[in-house]
């Protein structure tokens, strides 16, 4: 049986040599490598430990096929997982948040080629959707989330603010009233740095008006409305000091550990921080504040991806090893543990029936009126990679010019990664 795998594989188009480069052992036992993001927000509560745990109990169940999990922060796992391709030491899956180039780099499984019939069906159609470019499913969904305003009630009732704010113009007045009567607190937490730029930049485009895309996944970064948004926040917010004096430089995780400390008094978070938070704030959640308050209030909508990739020809093992990641039992230890919205239907269902985690609830709210990421464009890893490099630009300038340079970049890579 070794022999003949062997044979097939030499016959493939990898650059590999020896069924040992492909984690075939020499008594057919397969080793797959899965790369994954954190979740943690310090090694006690890292992702490592809940893989580890899950593999184990894989491996149990199924001896023949051995799983190594690597567990990087988000900010390094893309340039891990690139680097480990580059050098032919592919992994078989990798958890993050982007699918497109590798769709692109004809590096995948299609989804259906690795997901059993069950557990393809227990998504629901519209991550499904969001998981394909050009009209096929790559990206398999594995936890979802969607944004809304936290504020901290103690720091308000000391600045004697007794609403959240609805409108941008009630966010500034916030703002300037934390800063003059209480010390110390930055008012509102605006992460612009490489860690999770995009978000951020997303929910304050859609408030006010704009957005990065539009239905069509057409690019509209330097639309009026965004230069309008990124100038109100410089003006608004940055240059009086309500905010990071460099936000290009600060990560997500920086400003929740900051709100969670009780340093930073709103800013916009995902259903993670309240984990965070539980204990050490009394805080609020509401609507993310816009610039017209007749408008409908709008949220980003967040699904990170799974994805199988295809260079060891190890799909007939993967199919079993994902149907056991996304049984209900483990997406619930999962989600429970970060405070994540599931993405299958079962778990879903078991996550909210009878009134189980009233924490979610606003999350759960703003899912229908969210709008996500153009990740079946081919060129929005490039695009996503290039906002969190130059986005903090646009609240220390003129935004124009730097909204307009990453336009022109997102349209060009476009050209270049559309399908022949």
């Amino acid at each position: 049986m070794k022999s003949r795998s062997c044979a097939v594989l030499a016959a493939s188009t990898l650059l590999l040599s020896g069924c040992g480069a492909l984690g075939l052992g020499s008594n057919g036992d397969v080793t797959l490598k899965l790369v994954a993001a954190d979740y943690g927000d310090h090694p006690a509560t890292s992702t490592q430990h809940y893989w580890d745990d899950l593999v184990q109990r894989f491996e149990r169940a199924n001896p023949k096929t051995k799983v190594t999990v690597q567990v990087y922060p988000w900010t390094e796992i893309d340039q891990k997982v690139s680097a480990m391709i580059r050098a032919g030491d592919s992994p078989d899956l990798v958890e993050s948040v982007g699918f497109a180039d590798k769709v692109a780099a004809h590096q995948l499984y299609p989804a259906r080629d690795v997901l059993t019939l069950d557990t393809e069906a227990d998504f629901p159609n519209s991550f499904a959707q969001a998981g394909q470019v050009l009209g096929t499913q790559y990206g398999i969904p594995f936890v979802s989330s969607s944004r809304t305003f936290f504020y901290n009630k103690t720091i308000f009732k000391q600045a004697g603010i007794g609403q959240p704010p609805t409108t941008w113009d009630d966010l500034r007045a916030d703002a300037a009233l934390i800063r003059a009567r209480v010390p110390g607190v930055t008012p509102y937490g605006l992460p612009l740095g490489p860690e999770e730029a995009p978000a951020e930049t997303m929910m304050w485009t859609m408030s006010g008006g704009g957005g990065l895309a539009d239905s069509a996944d057409t690019y509209t970064i330097d639309s009026r409305r965004n230069v309008a948004t990124f100038s109100w926040l410089r003006d608004n917010l940055v240059t009086p000091g309500y905010t990071y004096a460099h936000p290009g430089a600060v990560n997500r995780q920086n400003a929740f550990d900051d709100f969670a400390a009780g340093r930073v008094a709103m800013l916009n978070g995902h259903p993670s921080l309240i984990k965070q938070v539980q204990g050490k704030v009394d805080y609020g959640t509401a609507p993310i504040p816009r610039e017209d308050a007749s408008a409908k209030p709008t949220t980003l909508g967040v699904a990170d991806w799974m994805m199988a990739l295809s260079a060891n020809g190890h799909r007939a093992q993967i199919r079993p090893f994902l149907s056991f990641v996304y049984s209900k039992e483990n997406v619930l230890e999962f989600d429970e543990e970060y405070n994540l919205l599931p993405v299958t239907q079962d778990a879903l269902d078991d996550m909210t029936a009878g009134g189980r985690h009233p924490d979610l609830k606003p999350f759960l709210d703003a899912l229908p009126t969210a709008n996500f990421y153009p990740v079946g464009d081919l060129a929005w890893d490039a695009v996503s990679a290039r906002i969190k490099q130059d986005i903090g630009k646009a609240v220390e300038g003129d935004p124009g010019p730097v909204l307009g340079q990453l336009q022109d970049f997102a349209v060009e890579r476009s050209k270049q990664d559309r399908p022949q």
